[in-house]
């Protein structure tokens, strides 16, 4: 759970600091530089999602791992 919250907390870091970079040096309008802003918040919020489902996946795995060796003992 602690990686998932690292990278999740990484991508956020990444993101603001990206916009920033991206408002300070890239000469777009307004409109454009909307456009952009919101076709990257897609995009890192699609890999957060993927991320966190993968995540969830496998610890789903591990606890049915952990149950059936449970089972097994009993």
């Amino acid at each position: 759970m602690r990686r998932l919250v690292s990278f999740l907390v990484g991508v956020l870091i990444g993101g603001l600091v990206g916009g920033t970079l991206a408002l300070l040096f890239a000469p777009a309008s307004g409109r454009q530089f909307q456009q952009q802003l919101s076709e990257t918040i897609d995009r890192l919020s699609g890999e957060v999602r993927t991320a966190a489902e993968q995540r969830r996946k496998e610890l789903e795995e591990e606890l049915n791992r952990l149950r059936q060796g449970r089972i097994q003992l009993e």
